[in-house]
């Protein structure tokens, strides 16, 4: 599943192509997705002008005056840019379009979403699928200090915590293994025994290793493409993940996986206390 660099990776790629830019049609070919399409979405974009792009977790944002267009790209959905009318693939299923060229949306697995909040309906921040997320890992407001606070009663293991996206939101399964590894933490550690000092060598891992990600162009997930085609090239650089039984780059020792939540964690036993 395409994680927050690679969303990151992608709203960076198509924003230079959508900001203020109007929309001339869209294109649905399908009742819906993960969920229905918004009723009547082709009428309420066409003519209208595109303010600016955003990303709240793994959801991107699209801003009109009027309301806020949301996407998830799912399991393995991608965006590209394209010259307008290019024929359609058995799996894109949207198209918007801004003059000659147009922002398609291809899910073979139709896990994503794309939802509309209108400015009538509130604050964009109370939307049903947003106001439960956390902070956002590469703003203002996090650090070790809220990461110590929030988990004061949070018994469960410290990869689980990261994963559930109440505290902060975007550290996926990959970003998750890799930060707790550069912090020293075992993924099994229980939330409220990691001190404030710990906590900080994790919220400055999680910076650093998001940030190094989205300046490789995000990770090499099965079908994950960023906006122009090209793939992502982080994981070139992992230290635990997805090298079970490999030699660990800092001790020699080998790197062990285990089950959390049906999701696989990749750790150091020697690096990781």
């Amino acid at each position: 599943m395409p994680e927050l660099p690679e969303v990151e990776v992608t709203r960076r790629g198509v924003a230079p192509h959508l900001e203020e830019r109007e929309v001339s049609d869209v294109i649905l070919r399908h009742t819906g997705l993960r969920w229905p399409f918004p009723p009547r979405l082709p009428d309420l974009l066409r003519g209208r002008r595109i303010l600016s792009t955003g990303r709240r977790g793994k959801y991107l944002l699209i801003r009109f005056a009027h309301g806020t267009l949301i996407m998830h790209l799912g399991m393995s959905g991608h965006l590209r840019i394209l010259p307008a009318g290019t024929p359609p693939q058995k799996h894109d299923h949207v198209d918007l379009v801004l003059g000659d060229v147009m922002l398609r949306m291809t899910d073979p697995r139709r896990f994503g979403a794309v939802l509309w909040h209108g400015v009538e309906e509130g604050a964009l921040e109370e939307h049903l699928l947003l106001r439960g997320l956390g902070v956002e890992p590469l703003e203002e407001g996090f650090d070790g200090a809220l990461l110590y606070r929030m988990t004061r009663r949070r018994a469960a293991p410290i990869k689980q915590v990261l994963l559930a996206g109440d505290i902060v939101v975007g550290v996926g399964n990959i970003y998750a293994s890799e930060s707790l590894f550069r912090a020293g933490i075992n993924p099994r550690t229980a939330a409220h025994r990691i001190g404030l000092a710990r906590y900080e060598k994790l919220a400055a891992a999680i910076r650093e290793i998001l940030a190094a990600s989205i300046e490789k162009g995000g990770s090499t997930l099965r079908d994950f493409r960023a906006a122009d085609g090209r793939p992502g090239y982080f994981q070139q650089t992992y230290f635990v993940y997805d090298r079970a039984g490999e030699d660990c780059r800092i001790c020699g020792g080998a790197v062990r996986q285990l089950t959390q939540g049906q999701r696989s964690t990749f750790y150091c036993p020697n690096c990781q206390k």
